[in-house]
Protein backbone atom coordinates (compact mmCIF):
# COMPACT_ATOMS: atom_id res chain seq x y z
CA UNK A 1 0.00 0.00 0.00
CA UNK A 2 1.01 3.61 -0.48
CA UNK A 3 1.74 5.95 2.41
CA UNK A 4 -1.65 7.57 1.97
CA UNK A 5 -3.43 4.22 2.07
CA UNK A 6 -1.47 3.10 5.13
CA UNK A 7 -2.31 6.32 6.93
CA UNK A 8 -6.00 6.36 6.00
CA UNK A 9 -6.42 2.82 7.26
CA UNK A 10 -5.08 3.86 10.65
CA UNK A 11 -6.71 7.31 10.79
CA UNK A 12 -9.71 6.14 12.90
CA UNK A 13 -7.39 4.68 15.53
CA UNK A 14 -5.20 7.79 15.57
CA UNK A 15 -8.20 10.09 16.01
CA UNK A 16 -9.61 7.92 18.79
CA UNK A 17 -6.32 8.02 20.69
CA UNK A 18 -5.95 11.77 20.25
CA UNK A 19 -9.57 12.55 21.19
CA UNK A 20 -9.40 10.58 24.41
CA UNK A 21 -6.15 12.27 25.40
CA UNK A 22 -7.35 15.76 24.49
CA UNK A 23 -11.14 15.73 24.96
CA UNK A 24 -11.43 17.91 21.87
CA UNK A 25 -12.55 16.97 18.38
CA UNK A 26 -10.83 19.92 16.71
CA UNK A 27 -7.53 19.43 18.56
CA UNK A 28 -7.62 15.68 17.86
CA UNK A 29 -8.14 16.34 14.16
CA UNK A 30 -5.20 18.77 14.21
CA UNK A 31 -3.02 16.18 15.98
CA UNK A 32 -3.89 13.58 13.35
CA UNK A 33 -3.09 16.03 10.55
CA UNK A 34 0.27 16.87 12.13
CA UNK A 35 0.94 13.14 12.42
CA UNK A 36 0.34 12.77 8.69
CA UNK A 37 2.70 15.63 7.88
CA UNK A 38 5.48 14.02 9.90
CA UNK A 39 4.81 10.63 8.35
CA UNK A 40 4.70 12.05 4.83
CA UNK A 41 7.88 14.01 5.46
CA UNK A 42 9.80 10.99 6.70
CA UNK A 43 12.44 9.86 4.21
CA UNK A 44 12.27 6.21 5.28
CA UNK A 45 9.39 3.86 5.96
CA UNK A 46 9.10 2.70 9.59
CA UNK A 47 9.32 -0.99 10.46
CA UNK A 48 5.78 -0.77 11.85
CA UNK A 49 3.55 1.97 10.45
CA UNK A 50 1.00 1.48 13.24
CA UNK A 51 3.66 1.82 15.94
CA UNK A 52 5.19 4.90 14.31
CA UNK A 53 1.86 6.69 13.80
CA UNK A 54 0.50 5.78 17.23
CA UNK A 55 3.67 7.00 18.90
CA UNK A 56 3.64 10.22 16.90
CA UNK A 57 0.01 11.09 17.58
CA UNK A 58 0.42 10.26 21.27
CA UNK A 59 3.44 12.54 21.68
CA UNK A 60 1.74 15.37 19.79
CA UNK A 61 -1.41 14.98 21.89
CA UNK A 62 0.54 15.00 25.17
CA UNK A 63 2.25 18.26 24.16
CA UNK A 64 -1.07 19.85 23.15
CA UNK A 65 -2.73 18.72 26.37
CA UNK A 66 -0.02 20.32 28.49
CA UNK A 67 -0.66 23.71 26.92
CA UNK A 68 -4.44 23.19 26.89
CA UNK A 69 -4.46 22.65 30.63
CA UNK A 70 -3.17 26.17 31.16
CA UNK A 71 -6.02 27.56 29.04
CA UNK A 72 -8.61 25.45 30.88
CA UNK A 73 -7.58 27.03 34.18
CA UNK A 74 -8.91 30.34 32.80
CA UNK A 75 -12.06 28.82 31.29
CA UNK A 76 -15.33 30.55 32.19
CA UNK A 77 -17.56 28.17 34.14
CA UNK A 78 -17.51 24.35 34.00
CA UNK A 79 -15.42 22.77 31.24
CA UNK A 80 -16.69 19.72 29.35
CA UNK A 81 -15.10 17.81 26.46
CA UNK A 82 -16.22 18.60 22.94
CA UNK A 83 -19.16 16.30 22.15
CA UNK A 84 -18.43 13.35 19.88
CA UNK A 85 -21.34 11.98 17.86
CA UNK A 86 -19.61 8.79 16.75
CA UNK A 87 -16.26 7.15 17.37
CA UNK A 88 -14.61 6.31 14.02
CA UNK A 89 -12.55 3.47 15.50
CA UNK A 90 -14.28 0.15 16.07
CA UNK A 91 -12.73 -3.01 17.50
CA UNK A 92 -15.15 -5.77 18.53
CA UNK A 93 -12.59 -7.21 20.91
CA UNK A 94 -12.35 -3.86 22.74
CA UNK A 95 -15.94 -2.65 22.31
CA UNK A 96 -16.68 -2.27 26.03
CA UNK A 97 -13.44 -0.45 26.80
CA UNK A 98 -13.85 1.86 23.81
CA UNK A 99 -17.44 2.75 24.71
CA UNK A 100 -16.73 3.34 28.40
CA UNK A 101 -13.67 5.48 27.76
CA UNK A 102 -15.38 7.95 25.44
CA UNK A 103 -18.26 8.91 27.77
CA UNK A 104 -18.34 12.43 29.20
CA UNK A 105 -18.03 10.98 32.70
CA UNK A 106 -14.90 9.00 31.79
CA UNK A 107 -13.30 11.92 29.96
CA UNK A 108 -13.87 14.14 32.98
CA UNK A 109 -12.28 11.51 35.21
CA UNK A 110 -9.30 11.44 32.86
CA UNK A 111 -8.86 15.16 33.56
CA UNK A 112 -7.66 14.17 37.03
CA UNK A 113 -4.64 12.45 35.54
CA UNK A 114 -1.38 13.98 34.41
CA UNK A 115 -0.86 13.97 30.63
CA UNK A 116 1.55 11.01 30.91
CA UNK A 117 -0.78 9.03 33.19
CA UNK A 118 -3.64 9.72 30.82
CA UNK A 119 -1.73 8.53 27.77
CA UNK A 120 -0.42 5.38 29.48
CA UNK A 121 -3.85 4.49 30.86
CA UNK A 122 -5.56 4.90 27.50
CA UNK A 123 -2.95 3.08 25.46
CA UNK A 124 -2.95 0.13 27.85
CA UNK A 125 -6.50 -0.14 29.20
CA UNK A 126 -8.46 1.03 26.15
CA UNK A 127 -6.29 0.18 23.15
CA UNK A 128 -4.37 -2.79 24.64
CA UNK A 129 -0.88 -1.64 23.58
CA UNK A 130 2.08 -3.55 24.98
CA UNK A 131 4.25 -1.88 27.61
CA UNK A 132 7.16 -1.84 25.18
CA UNK A 133 5.06 0.15 22.70
CA UNK A 134 3.76 2.48 25.42
CA UNK A 135 7.27 3.10 26.74
CA UNK A 136 8.39 4.18 23.28
CA UNK A 137 5.35 6.40 22.79
CA UNK A 138 5.74 8.34 26.06
CA UNK A 139 9.55 8.15 26.20
CA UNK A 140 9.69 6.46 29.59
CA UNK A 141 10.93 3.06 30.74
CA UNK A 142 8.53 0.12 30.91
CA UNK A 143 8.87 0.12 34.70
CA UNK A 144 7.94 3.79 34.84
CA UNK A 145 4.94 3.14 32.58
CA UNK A 146 3.73 0.39 34.90
CA UNK A 147 3.92 2.79 37.84
CA UNK A 148 2.07 5.45 35.88
CA UNK A 149 -0.64 2.92 35.07
CA UNK A 150 -1.06 1.92 38.72
CA UNK A 151 -1.56 5.55 39.74
CA UNK A 152 -3.94 6.18 36.86
CA UNK A 153 -6.05 3.12 37.67
CA UNK A 154 -6.29 4.23 41.29
CA UNK A 155 -7.66 7.66 40.31
CA UNK A 156 -10.05 6.24 37.73
CA UNK A 157 -11.41 3.48 39.98
CA UNK A 158 -12.04 5.96 42.80
CA UNK A 159 -14.27 8.09 40.58
CA UNK A 160 -16.17 5.42 38.64
CA UNK A 161 -19.85 4.82 39.47
CA UNK A 162 -20.69 1.51 41.12
CA UNK A 163 -23.94 0.78 39.30
CA UNK A 164 -23.94 1.58 35.60
CA UNK A 165 -26.97 1.01 33.38
CA UNK A 166 -26.91 -1.23 30.34
CA UNK A 167 -27.31 0.21 26.85
CA UNK A 168 -30.96 -0.73 26.39
CA UNK A 169 -31.95 0.64 29.80
CA UNK A 170 -30.22 3.94 29.03
CA UNK A 171 -31.96 4.20 25.67
CA UNK A 172 -35.44 3.53 27.10
CA UNK A 173 -34.96 5.94 29.99
CA UNK A 174 -33.71 8.65 27.61
CA UNK A 175 -36.75 8.22 25.36
CA UNK A 176 -39.08 8.72 28.29
CA UNK A 177 -37.06 11.70 29.49
CA UNK A 178 -37.09 13.52 26.17
CA UNK A 179 -40.82 12.82 25.69
CA UNK A 180 -41.53 14.34 29.10
CA UNK A 181 -39.25 17.27 28.29
CA UNK A 182 -41.08 18.03 25.04
CA UNK A 183 -44.42 17.88 26.86
CA UNK A 184 -43.30 20.05 29.76
CA UNK A 185 -44.23 17.20 32.10
CA UNK A 186 -42.52 18.24 35.34
CA UNK A 187 -43.85 15.26 37.29
CA UNK A 188 -42.83 12.82 34.59
CA UNK A 189 -39.34 14.28 34.50
CA UNK A 190 -38.95 14.10 38.26
CA UNK A 191 -39.79 10.39 38.29
CA UNK A 192 -36.84 9.69 35.97
CA UNK A 193 -34.26 11.68 37.91
CA UNK A 194 -32.05 10.52 40.76
CA UNK A 195 -32.71 12.35 44.02
CA UNK A 196 -29.28 13.99 43.84
CA UNK A 197 -29.28 14.62 40.08
CA UNK A 198 -27.14 17.50 38.80
CA UNK A 199 -27.76 19.75 35.81
CA UNK A 200 -24.59 21.50 34.63
CA UNK A 201 -23.93 23.65 31.57
CA UNK A 202 -20.77 24.56 29.65
CA UNK A 203 -21.17 27.82 27.76
CA UNK A 204 -17.61 29.05 28.18
CA UNK A 205 -18.92 32.58 28.57
CA UNK A 206 -19.88 32.55 24.88
CA UNK A 207 -23.49 31.38 25.18
CA UNK A 208 -26.26 31.58 27.79
CA UNK A 209 -25.55 29.13 30.58
CA UNK A 210 -26.68 28.29 34.08
CA UNK A 211 -25.28 30.58 36.72
CA UNK A 212 -24.70 27.57 38.94
CA UNK A 213 -25.18 23.82 39.07
CA UNK A 214 -28.84 22.89 39.62
CA UNK A 215 -29.16 20.03 42.09
CA UNK A 216 -32.01 17.77 43.15
CA UNK A 217 -34.76 16.04 41.18
CA UNK A 218 -37.46 18.58 42.00
CA UNK A 219 -35.34 21.61 41.08
CA UNK A 220 -34.03 20.10 37.85
CA UNK A 221 -37.45 18.84 36.74
CA UNK A 222 -39.10 22.18 37.45
CA UNK A 223 -36.44 24.14 35.55
CA UNK A 224 -36.41 21.89 32.48
CA UNK A 225 -40.15 21.25 32.45
CA UNK A 226 -41.02 24.93 32.52
CA UNK A 227 -38.22 26.21 30.25
CA UNK A 228 -38.46 23.82 27.32
CA UNK A 229 -42.07 24.58 26.29
CA UNK A 230 -40.99 28.17 25.68
CA UNK A 231 -38.26 26.93 23.37
CA UNK A 232 -40.83 24.88 21.46
CA UNK A 233 -42.92 28.03 21.00
CA UNK A 234 -40.10 29.60 19.01
CA UNK A 235 -39.52 26.45 16.96
CA UNK A 236 -36.47 25.07 18.76
CA UNK A 237 -36.34 21.33 18.13
CA UNK A 238 -34.82 18.49 20.10
CA UNK A 239 -33.13 15.71 18.11
CA UNK A 240 -32.31 12.60 20.18
CA UNK A 241 -28.82 11.41 19.35
CA UNK A 242 -26.17 9.25 20.98
CA UNK A 243 -23.35 11.51 22.14
CA UNK A 244 -20.05 10.19 23.49
CA UNK A 245 -21.63 6.75 23.58
CA UNK A 246 -24.39 7.96 25.91
CA UNK A 247 -28.02 8.99 25.29
CA UNK A 248 -28.33 12.65 24.45
CA UNK A 249 -29.87 15.19 22.15
CA UNK A 250 -29.02 18.06 19.86
CA UNK A 251 -31.05 21.28 20.19
CA UNK A 252 -31.51 23.21 16.96
CA UNK A 253 -33.05 26.58 16.12
CA UNK A 254 -35.79 27.02 13.52
CA UNK A 255 -33.14 27.08 10.77
CA UNK A 256 -31.68 23.76 11.90
CA UNK A 257 -28.55 25.32 13.39
CA UNK A 258 -27.03 23.76 16.48
CA UNK A 259 -27.65 25.55 19.78
CA UNK A 260 -26.71 23.02 22.41
CA UNK A 261 -26.17 19.35 23.12
CA UNK A 262 -27.48 17.51 26.16
CA UNK A 263 -25.92 14.30 27.48
CA UNK A 264 -27.57 12.05 30.06
CA UNK A 265 -25.66 9.90 32.52
CA UNK A 266 -27.80 7.00 33.74
CA UNK A 267 -26.94 5.14 36.93
CA UNK A 268 -28.91 2.58 38.90
CA UNK A 269 -32.09 3.12 36.87
CA UNK A 270 -32.18 6.92 37.16
CA UNK A 271 -30.65 9.92 35.42
CA UNK A 272 -27.76 11.02 37.62
CA UNK A 273 -26.25 13.86 35.58
CA UNK A 274 -27.42 16.07 32.74
CA UNK A 275 -24.63 17.92 31.00
CA UNK A 276 -25.22 20.65 28.44
CA UNK A 277 -22.64 22.10 26.05
CA UNK A 278 -23.59 25.38 24.37
CA UNK A 279 -20.16 26.94 23.84
CA UNK A 280 -20.23 27.55 20.05
CA UNK A 281 -16.50 26.80 19.80
CA UNK A 282 -17.29 23.19 20.76
CA UNK A 283 -20.24 22.66 18.39
CA UNK A 284 -18.96 23.63 14.95
CA UNK A 285 -17.98 20.08 13.99
CA UNK A 286 -21.62 18.99 14.46
CA UNK A 287 -22.95 21.53 11.97
CA UNK A 288 -23.64 25.26 11.50
CA UNK A 289 -24.01 26.88 14.92
CA UNK A 290 -26.98 29.09 15.77
CA UNK A 291 -27.06 32.28 17.81
CA UNK A 292 -27.99 31.10 21.30
CA UNK A 293 -28.09 34.67 22.61
CA UNK A 294 -30.69 35.60 19.99
CA UNK A 295 -32.77 32.55 20.92
CA UNK A 296 -32.56 33.51 24.60
CA UNK A 297 -33.77 37.04 23.80
CA UNK A 298 -36.64 35.69 21.72
CA UNK A 299 -37.74 33.38 24.52
CA UNK A 300 -37.77 36.27 27.00
CA UNK A 301 -39.68 38.47 24.56
CA UNK A 302 -42.25 35.74 23.94
CA UNK A 303 -42.76 35.17 27.65
CA UNK A 304 -43.33 38.87 28.27
CA UNK A 305 -45.90 39.01 25.47
CA UNK A 306 -47.79 35.99 26.78
CA UNK A 307 -47.76 37.02 30.45
CA UNK A 308 -48.74 40.69 29.95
Amino acid sequence: MSKVEDFEELRPLLFSIAYRILGSVSEAEDAVQETWLRFDGSATLPTSTKAFLSTTVTRISIDVLRSARVRREEYVGPWFPEPLLSDPYQDPARAVELADSVSMAALLLLERLSPLERAVFLLREVFAFGFDEIATAVERSEAACRQLLVRARRHMDAGRPRFAADRQERRELATRFFDALKNGDVGGLQELLAADVQLVGDGGGKAPQLARTIMGAQNVARLLGTAFPWLIRIDVTLEPHEINGQPGAILRDRDGKVLQILVLEVLDGRIQNIRGVSNPDKLGHIGPVGDAWAVDREVKRTRRQVTT
